[in-house]
């Protein structure tokens, strides 16, 4: 099951029905592609759209679903290769994406670099969100450990990856974790662990740093502490097919705790999907893995400028707050810029720090090697 589908309900479909069709009076539409799932998708035609065309009345905007970050690099292929021949990319603005990519594309001048010049609302961006001058971050969420207050009191809650180890030694069986490669609550839980077992230092990770060579001496040491955990998993090393499977597990009381990522735990919280008695911690001495979604704007697309207004408008304080009551996201903002109310409710789950992961061909080596290292046995479909 996709990362968040338990989130789409029918409410989208009749949100959909009820969206205004496009204004008459539009002369631009803005070509918007997304690699991300349904929910976000879902967000953007809902509630971006509706609220953006009503404030640009001149502008409409068409929101597209490319699939996965595949289809997004197809496209980015497609649009270096149009920025040498001075064409039309046929896109204008990606929802996330790595401006990194194509290799060689920041250089060309692909992308627009963002500054206040040109973003208005620039100097509220949360500075633990950026990446690039050529991308805009709007949203985030970060893997945290949700568990069953009934079960294990908050304040024996584990605050350091020494202390969660020594929890799910002590407690056989209540505790899961997905298959990295169907989920990222799972997989971050195994990245961190890779974190671990190199000093916890993500810095020794980057895109550009990856060899067959450094990936089996860096990756080995992580497999040796996910097999010492395996004996005291759920069912002695069984692994959920993702995240939704994971909270499941969670809401029917079959284990105790599992990684699930912010976003989707305030969600299922709020809908009743995981009770009330639901808790989320953070580890302390390094945090479990996420990131921010990040716009990028081509520098050649034919609606460059109405696609600049449109990051910009993501930026204002009825879109982050939307991203948070809507999405359970964090925002791209600092949370100084957002509601008292929202602040305090969500304080527990305001990240310090998020560290991140590379993806590039560190993914497949780490989901390969956690197949064939830590799960033999299972089959991978």
């Amino acid at each position: 099951m996709n990362r968040r589908e338990f989130l789409v309900t029918s409410s989208a479909a009749a949100a959909l029905l009820a969206a205004p069709r496009l204004a008459a009076a539009a002369t631009t539409t803005i070509d918007l592609y997304s690699g991300s799932d349904a929910n976000i998708v879902d967000f953007w035609n809902n509630i971006v759209r509706p609220a953006f065309e009503k404030a640009h009345p001149d502008v409409a905007l068409k929101v597209t679903d490319a699939g996965d970050n595949t289809g997004l690099r197809a496209i980015a292929d497609r649009a270096l290769a149009a920025l040498q021949t001075k064409t039309d990319p046929q896109a204008d603005i990606f929802e996330t994406f790595d401006p990194r990519l194509p290799t060689g594309g920041i250089d060309a001048g692909l992308w627009v670099k963002f500054s206040a010049e040109n973003i208005e609302g620039f100097d509220r961006v949360n500075p633990l969100s950026v990446d690039s001058q050529y991308s805009l971050p709007y949203r985030g969420s970060q893997v945290l450990l949700a568990y069953d207050k009934s079960k294990l009191d908050p304040k024996d809650a584990p605050k350091t990856w020494e202390q969660l180890v020594s929890w799910i030694k002590a407690n056989p069986g209540q505790f899961i974790y997905n298959r990295p490669d169907k989920g990222g609550s799972g997989g971050n839980f195994v990245r961190r662990a890779i974190h671990e077992a190199n000093g916890r230092d993500p810095k020794k990770f980057t895109i550009d740093n990856f060899s067959a060579d450094y990936a089996t001496q860096t990756l080995t040491p992580a497999w040796a502490i996910l097999n010492d955990l395996a004996p005291s998993l759920y069912e002695k090393g069984a692994y959920t097919a993702g995240n939704t499977q994971s909270i499941q597990l969670l809401a029917q009381g079959v284990v105790t705790m599992t990684p699930v990522w912010s976003d989707q735990v305030l969600q299922a919280i709020s809908q009743g999907v995981l009770p009330e008695t639901t808790g989320v911690v953070q580890l302390g001495d390094l945090a479990l893995c996420g990131n921010f979604s990040r716009m990028t704007v081509f520098s050649i697309g034919a609606h460059k400028e109405a696609a600049l207004k449109l990051a910009a408008f993501v930026l204002t304080k009825e879109m982050q707050e939307a991203i948070i009551t809507e999405i359970g996201g964090f925002p791209g903002i600092s949370w100084d810029h957002i509601s008292d109310e929202l602040r305090q409710k969500y304080a527990d789950v305001v990240p310090a720090t998020i560290p991140t992961f590379p993806s590039g061909d560190w993914e497949p080596a780490i989901n390969d090697g956690w197949y064939r290292s830590v799960a033999p046995g299972i089959d991978r479909i």
